[in-house]
């Protein structure tokens, strides 16, 4: 069987935890990344799929559901993997559960990982580590014999329907005096918010402060204001510091 692990991974922390498990997995391994752009893919009954996502307060984005129910799953078994900073991940497993059904999955295990704060980079630090690694590949081996066994049944997920409201951090990247206009940041950013043209223009309605341009740039010149940042990393430091560990269902 092929074991596609499709991701969409702005900063790089989702696809890290994809990785541990889609890599445990029997099978040769495709990666499909969803980030930046869609991806025209159809799968077979046989094959199994990691569908892997960040958490944004609580919800799976709403690009990387519309890329998701745009695949063609025919009926192939899904693991699911939501990657959160260690604050929560509230609906984001349920949500991402409807998205794979509407796209023709069947589910048949899932997980919560905690990978470093997108922007508040000092929470989970260095996250998913060693110990990350070894839960998430006994997991992996745990969803191979389930496979092996024939037993698609799907697990029960936390999570509420109506799903929470979705809000945006606000927090929108901007360039500063070391931009050399390489345009890296357009053509990485997932939402399009950027000007091609001139990379200091960003429409702020259109960014999902997904901290990818921030990641990419090959001159470290995108930024958050920072007394924002100060400023959220002060209201999450009660519900981020405490080591939170990986969720499984099967």
């Amino acid at each position: 069987m092929n074991v596609y692990e499709i991701f969409f991974s702005p900063t790089g922390g989702t696809r890290k935890a994809a990785d541990l498990v889609a890599q445990a997995l029997p099978g040769e391994v495709i990666p499909v990344d969803l980030t930046v752009h869609p991806a025209a893919l159809a799968l077979t009954a046989q094959d199994v799929a990691v569908l892997a996502v960040p958490s944004y307060g609580g919800r799976v984005p709403a690009l990387a559901v519309e890329r998701l129910v745009g695949l063609q799953a025919n009926g192939a078994r899904a693991v699911l993997l939501c990657v959160y900073g260690n604050r929560a991940y509230e609906d984001t497993l349920v949500e991402l559960r409807d998205a794979a059904v509407q796209a023709g999955f069947r589910v048949v295990a899932a997980a919560a990982a905690v990978a470093e704060h997108s922007i508040a980079r000092q929470f989970a630090a260095g996250r998913p580590d060693a110990a990350d690694a070894e839960t998430l590949r006994a997991f992996a081996g745990r969803i191979a014999d389930k496979l092996t066994a024939g037993d698609d049944t799907e697990p029960a997920l936390p999570g509420n329907r109506p799903y929470k409201k979705a809000g945006g951090s606000g927090m929108v990247p901007k360039p500063t005096a070391d931009c050399t206009g390489c345009g890296t940041c357009a053509r990485e950013c997932p939402a399009g918010a950027i000007d091609p043209a001139d990379p200091h223009s960003v429409n702020s309605d259109a960014c999902i402060s997904c901290m990818r341009c921030v990641s990419v740039c090959p001159q470290g010149a995108r930024k958050v204001n920072g007394v924002m940042l100060t400023a959220v990393g002060l209201a999450l430091k009660k519900v981020c510091s405490g080591r939170k560990e990986p969720e499984l269902f099967l």
